[in-house]
């Protein structure tokens, strides 16, 4: 029809069910496990509404992704073309994106306006009331909120044939809140506000039936629905119950037969949907029991009506909003070839879908299929075709979702329609409001009867208007995009539709071919209408990048569309006609055919477009683009001379052999060519330029190629020209002079060519060469190879031709060809006589070609014969004693000949003595290994200056791996043994290891061996670090003791060579003898080592008398610097006399620290009292202004050990000592005044701090206790005045005493009330502790545990637990509270927070302070000092003198 879509038939829409795509639909989706057997009525109706757990069905497609559409799932769906989103058409496309999925608009939006207008009129005219329900069948109903039924008619009209009902009865039924249509358009059933519901002949308007007990009076109707039988209907009331109504005709009287399918006191269903049959599946197995699906507020019922009643399946939400609406739609779909009903049901986001079909047996499943997740809240839900649907968001928002691939296709806004909601019949205003506040909070979004769909028609009904959607056919779709001038993506589209990935597709049908027929001529159409548009809208003025970037967008997605559709007659013949008028066009059109052409998705161009194409990118410097399409195109109808010649002049190398391969079967000139050119500076000996190596580099490698039966650079050679060319290229090898050779051309240059240019990659190319012949003999099949035209460079050459030399043909015997073999004798005959005649090559050189024919000798299969004497002379060659140049070069020549079989070509012993003369250690080392003979490679290592420091792994190699037997190892262990001290030498660290490892019971004998004193301490050494490390390491190894005489011969070592070193030796060590130890360090006068032996032997006071008689040494030394006019010598010293006495001094106080703690205190004196006489006796040497500098140093020093002794020496004992010096006890007051000013200053300072501290730690415990006792003793208040179980005032209850228990949280109980829950328990120090029974019961269903572990909040514990009396007092009735005692739960509180804010013991602070009272603030305080152990010393230690927080309530 060629009506507006404003005016057309509604009736013009295609069938929601098309049969003949079931061979599209994928079988997989559906291939689903069968449900159990499914419940009965009585057991759903009596199962508890608020049971959570899911009805679980196994569903096999959750992860099914091969039933995902490719496209679908990599793009997300494009908004509607109608929503007016614009902001993707400034988007610019740089690249072809045939993958982009794109929809266009699916749905046609049109409004109703013949029926729109008459809604209005006839609210205004006849006081119909507003629109308040619709169905459309066969003609479009529409209800109103005066109970009138408006019947218009489908045509191009829109006439309203009937008008059924009245005022007045609207007046007594209320308004219209639900209608139906049979299947033949015969009747109508209308339920209204109030409970009644009528049917109608809409043929004539005449009223059949009226119906007022169908239902339990006072409730509204919600829904009624016909079935598939016309004397079959059901219906829903606002109260949740759901009846069937059974129509007959007795005696010429309707009547009308209720029965109650569903009661709403077991749950409330708000939505019923009866399964329909199409005409054409009348005969379809299901319908015959009448199916209906039935939402409640918390499961989905799928029941039975035939031929008995019977519950099939039931489907539980789960956890869902309670505003959500239920939403029910049945929809016969396509399933393995079989039609069979499906149920899409949701409340919330998710849709969830089941298949009920039926098997060969008659068995009925109910199976679970894959459900689909939106981020949106549903409140409408209809199928439009057997594999789309449209659901309506909260936000009035439709969304077309593709079934299979759950792709969103399209959303449309239709917040305009101003749609009808059924608010007020969910909540029966019309009979008093008496629903449930469940069912009233789902009407809210309830617009069931405002929103139907019908044979793949949607219906929205508006307040003012009604409103149609409908699928748009495949042409409109793209018709859609052109009209807004989006070709790419009307282009996208229709591919889409021409492969068949679009989704929602109307208006193609039939054989597959004609169908892309159809779709290929309609794309033919927009591309010409693409081309058009392109060339008359580009801009004629500007900067010429705007119209390359104009034409850019454009020419790809022809190109593209056009080698898809494979028109490239279309592509060459007219649009590239239209576009050569214009000059950008043209060029942008000719560059963008490189990348297809590159590809091979366009192999053959047209002479003019080629001849074109090279000269644009000629013109444009573009040579690269250039080669790469010739060697891609077929070039016969070019000139070809032109073509070689433009090749040659730009270095387009690969291009020019193609041309000659290719255009004239001429294999053998671009060789000629290439040796041209890098062949004089070979034979004159100068250096290739970067030009010319890859000219080198791209010989070889063609060389290689066409040996193996392969085109250069990419392709086969014709299977019957493999063996000519072969012939060929070896022919041209050993040509003894080239076509132009002068007088003084050496015998075959071709082959002195490719030697000098890459001798390794030459016999490389040689070598697989080989390889490939042995393959290609061995296997008739290859994989296929990988083309690739990046020429390699000279580095790479080998292992490009290893991935490239793989041939698709098979070499029908070649290698076995006696020619072939005659070939490859006469390459290696003409190698020999090349390179060893000649001096001109390497020894790397000649060693890489025999290194080739030992390979090619050491095959089982080899045919290649060479005399052995040549052998013989590159070994005299390569083991020359008299050349001393590249020595290491040509030793690592001889390995790797040896290595590679050449060792059968020589006399070992000859070999022998000729690596031993030119000291080729590593070709002895070869040898010896292949004899066992593996004492003898120590010698070769030992010998070798450059692997010297590899003998200690090889010897323990050896010795630890299997594989060896005990004589060999016993051999190497001896000769070993025999250059141990070689073996130090050379590095002590690694040689300890090596013992330790594998010598552990010669380290004497070694020992003896070493003359040397100092290679004795240092193995010594290296052997005690390495037995340490083994001890302490992570991975423990065999721990090596030595013995106390070892340990002493290094001490004494160690003194003498490092004493500094054996203070720490000593400590870190305990495998001495003190004793000896002592006599050691005192013969080499190492006092301080002396003096740690000493302590250690428990001898305080000889450590202290050594130490002293250091320092007084020291002293003496600075005295006597200070007087002597020498003092160059000590300028130059490491140290200042005075810094090693602030040394010395400071390790005499630590030892005189650590012994104090365990003497008296005389023997205390005895240590600290001749340390301050040595400090203060050079004191009075030291006169005239020279000396203030040292003798205020050393009054510094001295007031260090009083500090220092003040902590074990009574202050008036130093004093006295003080003032009895000569330096001191004489002369004025003065002298002395700082350093007892000094020790007062300290006392003061230590009172202070002792007394603060005691007074804030008093003030901070008095608080906390103060304010605890506060909390703890103040009085509860009842939020209430009865008790929290049974609810009496306790006031009121006189007939026995009772005990009231009021808690911290508020709630009051009687004590027996709380003895009956449970609530008590006894402890043995109470009578009764109590819980709140309230408090502890929420807690329960909120977490259960947790409460127990918080112990400051929710407390359901009274702070006080107070006893109220309730009995008679006398006249005033005074209440009598019991005694005040702390609970288990408040006494652990208590103890928490006690241990919160405990630090160290208070007693221990005040007896610190109190050990420390004589101490200066510096002496206090500094944690340097050891061994006291003091509190103060520590970096964490603070006072906590903040109070506590407050406790709260």
């Amino acid at each position: 029809m060629s009506e507006s879509p404003d005016t057309r038939s509604l009736v013009s829409a295609s069938s929601q069910l098309n049969l003949m795509e079931i061979d599209t639909i994928d079988d997989k989706e559906f291939d689903i496990p069968q449900v159990d057997t499914p419940p009965t009525l009585e057991s759903i109706l009596n199962e508890p509404e608020d049971e959570e757990e899911p009805f679980i069905l196994e569903d096999t497609c959750l992860l099914n992704t091969e039933n995902i559409d490719a496209h679908s799932c990599e793009t997300s769906s494009l908004a509607s073309s109608d929503s007016g989103d614009r902001t993707h058409l400034k988007r610019k496309r740089k690249t072809v994106e045939l993958s982009t999925t794109v929809h266009g608009s699916v749905l046609r939006h049109s409004i109703l306006k013949g029926i729109s207008a008459q809604i209005v009129s006839a609210a205004d005219k006849v006081d119909a009331g507003l629109p308040t329900a619709v169905t459309v069948s066969g003609v479009i109903v529409v209800g109103t909120s005066h109970g009138l039924a408006l019947v218009f008619g489908k045509d191009l009209n829109q006439a309203l044939r009937l008008c059924l009902g009245s005022t007045a009865t609207g007046a007594e039924y209320g308004a219209v809140s639900a209608l139906s249509i049979n299947h033949d358009c015969t009747r109508l059933l209308c339920g209204f506000a109030k409970g009644h519901i009528t049917m109608w002949d809409l043929a004539n308007g005449k009223l059949l039936r009226t119906i007022t007990d169908a239902h339990p009076p006072g409730t509204a109707i919600l829904h009624v629905k016909f079935t598939d039988d016309p004397t079959l209907a059901v219906c829903n009331d606002s109260g949740g119950s759901v009846f069937e109504l059974a129509f007959r005709r007795l005696m010429g009287m309707r009547t009308c037969e209720s029965r109650c399918l569903f009661s709403g006191s077991k749950g409330e269903v708000c939505n019923v949907e009866p399964l329909l049959t199409a005409p054409d599946l009348k005969d379809h197995p299901i319908t015959q029991y009448s199916l209906l699906a039935m939402a409640s507020l918390t499961k989905i019922l799928v029941i039975g009506l035939k031929p008995s009643l019977k519950v099939w399946m039931t489907f539980p939400y789960g956890k869902t909003d309670p505003t959500s609406v239920p939403q029910l739609a049945w929809q016969f779909v396509p399933v393995q070839k079989v039609v069979n009903p499906v149920l899409a049901f949701c409340r919330g986001d998710t849709v969830h879908f089941l298949l009920v079909k039926k098997d060969e047996t008659g068995t009925i499943h109910v199976i679970k299929q894959r459900q689909l997740q939106l981020n949106c809240d549903i409140i409408s839900l209809n199928w439009i075709n057997s594999r789309t649907l449209v659901v309506m968001d909260s936000g009035e928002k439709l969304r077309v979702v593709d079934r299979p691939s759950q792709e969103e296709l399209e959303s449309l806004d239709v917040a305009e329609v101003q749609l009808v909601y059924n608010s007020s019949h969910f909540k029966s205003l019309a009979t008093g409001g008496n629903v449930s506040q469940a069912l009233a909070l789902v009407g809210e979004k309830a617009c069931y009867q405002s929103v139907c769909s019908y044979t793949g028609q949607m219906v929205l009904l508006g307040t003012k208007s009604a409103h149609i959607l409908t699928l748009r056919n495949w042409r409109e779709r793209v018709d859609c995009l052109l009209k807004q001038e989006r070709f790419v993506e009307a282009l996208s589209l229709a591919w889409s539709f021409h492969e068949g990935t679009a989704k929602a597709v109307l208006g193609l049908f039939g054989d597959p071919a004609k169908r892309k027929g159809v779709v290929a001529d309609k794309m033919i159409e927009i591309l010409f209408q693409y081309v058009e548009r392109s060339v008359k809208k580009c801009p004629e003025h500007g900067k010429i990048q705007v119209m390359e970037q104009h034409f850019q967008d454009m020419v790809p997605v022809m190109v593209d569309y056009c080698l898809q559709l494979q028109r490239t007659d279309l592509l060459f013949n007219q649009l590239y006609t239209r576009l050569v008028e214009n000059c950008v066009a043209r060029g942008v059109f000719l560059e963008s055919l490189e990348p297809y052409i590159v590809s091979e998705r366009l192999g053959c161009v047209t002479a003019p477009v080629m001849r074109d194409l090279l000269t644009h990118l000629q013109d444009n410097n573009m040579m690269d683009s250039v080669e790469n399409c010739l060697i891609h195109l077929d070039i016969t109808s070019l000139d070809i001379q032109q073509v070689v010649q433009m090749c040659w002049d730009n270095q387009l190398y690969d291009a020019m052999i193609y041309v000659f391969n290719r255009g004239m079967n001429d294999y053998i000139t671009p060789m000629e060519k290439l040796f041209q050119v890098i062949g004089p500076p070979l034979r004159e000996g100068r250096a290739l330029t970067d030009e010319q190596v890859v000219m080198g580099n791209k010989l070889l490698v063609y060389i290689s190629c066409s040996l193996a039966g392969r085109a250069y650079p990419l392709g086969d050679i014709p299977e019957d020209l493999v063996s000519q060319v072969k012939n060929q290229v070896f022919e041209f090898l050993i040509r003894l002079h080239s076509a132009e050779a002068g007088q003084e051309e050496e015998l075959y240059p071709y082959i002195r060519t490719l030697v000098h240019f890459d001798t390794p990659e030459f016999l490389n190319v040689l070598a697989l060469v080989s390889q490939v012949w042995e393959t290609l003999q061995k296997t008739t099949t290859t994989p296929q190879r990988t083309t690739s035209t990046t020429p390699p460079t000279q580095g790479e050459v080998s292992t490009s031709l290893q991935t490239q030399l793989v041939s698709q043909h098979t070499l029908e015997d070649f290698k076995n060809d006696k020619q072939a073999l005659e070939y490859q004798q006469r390459i290696v005959d003409i190698l020999l006589k090349v390179m060893v005649e000649n001096s001109d090559f390497t020894p790397s050189q000649v060693g890489c070609l025999f290194t080739f024919l030992a390979r090619q000798l050491a095959k089982p299969d080899n045919t290649l014969f060479v005399n052995r004497k040549l052998f013989d002379q590159v070994l005299e060659f390569l083991c020359s004693p008299d050349d001393d140049t590249r020595h290491t070069e040509r030793q690592q020549v001889l390995l790797e000949l040896l290595q590679v079989g050449g060792v059968i070509q020589f006399d070992e012993g000859r070999l022998l003595g000729l690596a031993e003369k030119a000291e080729f250690y590593q070709i002895c080392e070869f040898l010896y290994e292949q004899n066992h003979l593996y004492d003898k490679i120590l010698d070769c290592y030992l010998r070798d200056p450059l692997r010297k420091e590899e003998i200690f792994n090889y010897i323990h190699n050896l010795l630890s791996m299997p594989g060896y037997s005990s004589e060999e190892k016993h051999c190497v262990w001896e000769k070993a043994l025999l250059h141990i001290a070689e073996l130090v030498t050379l590095d002590p660290a690694k040689s300890a290891d090596l013992v330790a490892m594998h010598f552990p019971e010669e380290v004497r004998p070694i020992i003896t061996r070493l003359q040397d004193d100092h290679l004795v301490f240092q193995f010594l050494r290296c052997l005690l670090d390495q037995s340490a490390t083994s001890r302490e390491g992570p991975h423990p190894q065999p721990l090596l003791r030595l013995s106390p005489d070892l340990h002493e011969l290094h001490i004494g070592l160690l003194c003498r060579f490092t004493p500094r070193q054996l203070t720490d030796f000593l400590k870190a060590s305990q495998d001495y003898r003190l004793e000896e130890a002592v006599q050691i360090t005192e013969q080499y006068q190492v006092h301080e080592a002396t003096s740690y032996l000493l302590e250690k032997k428990g001898d305080s006071h000889g450590a202290f008398q050594v130490l002293l008689k250091t320092l007084k040494d020291k002293l003496g030394a600075v005295t006597s610097e200070k007087r002597s006019e020498e003092e160059g010598e000590t300028g130059r010293e490491e140290e200042s006399p005075l810094q090693r006495v602030e040394g010395s001094l400071g390790d005499i106080i630590a030892l005189c620290h650590r012994s104090s703690q365990s003497l008296n205190q005389e023997q205390r004196g005895v240590l600290w009292f001749p340390l301050l006489e040595a400090m203060m006796s050079p004191q009075k040497l030291l006169k005239g202004p020279d000396t203030r500098t040292t003798s205020e140093v050393l009054k510094e020093l001295t007031m260090k050990v009083l500090n220092s002794m003040s902590s074990f020496i009574p202050l008036p004992a130093i004093i006295q000592r003080i003032l009895q010096d000569p330096v001191y006890g004489k002369g004025k007051l003065a002298e002395i005044q700082g350093l007892i000013l000094g020790m007062l200053e300290t006392f003061n300072y230590e009172q202070t701090l002792l007394e603060t501290t005691t007074s804030l730690l008093n003030h901070d415990l008095h608080w906390s206790l103060s304010h605890l006792r506060a909390a703890v003793s103040r009085g509860l208040h009842p939020r209430q005045d009865h008790c929290n179980i049974c609810l009496q005032q306790y006031r009121r209850r006189q007939d026995s005493p009772d005990d009231i228990i009021i808690f911290s949280c508020g709630h009051l109980y009687h004590c027996q009330c709380l003895q009956r829950k449970g609530s008590g328990h006894a402890e043995p120090r109470l009578l009764q502790v109590w819980s709140c029974y309230k408090c502890i019961s929420s807690q329960r269903g909120r977490g259960g545990d947790r409460v127990t572990t918080e112990t400051g909040r929710g407390r359901s514990t009274s702070l006080a637990q107070t006893n109220v009396m309730s009995r008679e007092a006398g006249e005033d009735g005074k209440k009598v509270f019991a005694e005040t005692t702390l609970d288990p739960q408040q006494s652990q509180s208590w103890d928490q927070l006690r241990c919160l804010y405990r630090g160290p013991s208070r007693l221990a602070i005040l007896s610190e302070i109190s050990h420390c009272h004589g101490n200066e603030k510096a002496g206090l305080l500094n944690p340097s000092q050891p061994g006291t152990g003091s509190i103060f010393h520590s970096e964490n230690f603070q006072l906590k003198l903040s109070p506590p927080p407050s406790v709260e309530e």
